[in-house]
């Protein structure tokens, strides 16, 4: 079983895949599993502050809204700064899943 979680509480028992997207403001509880998605940029949520965490791939999405190809580059450009980081798309934006 997999989960999604912003990561304010523990996982539940039996889940074999777990991806943490911290929210900006919310307390992290969750911190270690397999993917860390990031929404960049998010004041109050900067990558710095989750890089010494337990998690397997870390990942860049750029925010959207009127600011997304900004944001796009913004975060291109921060991922090949910081290889620990790689780039990811909120794919349910794209296609009108909101």
């Amino acid at each position: 079983m997999a989960i999604e979680t912003n990561g304010t509480r523990p996982a539940p028992a039996g889940v074999d895949w777990t991806c943490v997207s911290p929210k900006a403001g919310a307390g992290l509880v969750l911190t270690e599993g397999d993917d860390l998605k990031l929404v960049y940029p998010q004041p109050g949520a900067e990558p710095e502050r989750f890089e010494g965490l337990n998690f397997t791939h870390f990942l860049l999405q750029p925010m959207d809204g009127p600011d997304q190809a900004a944001n796009t580059q913004a975060a291109i450009s921060y991922c090949l700064a910081h290889p620990q980081w790689s780039l990811s798309l909120q794919t349910h934006k794209y296609i009108g899943i909101d």
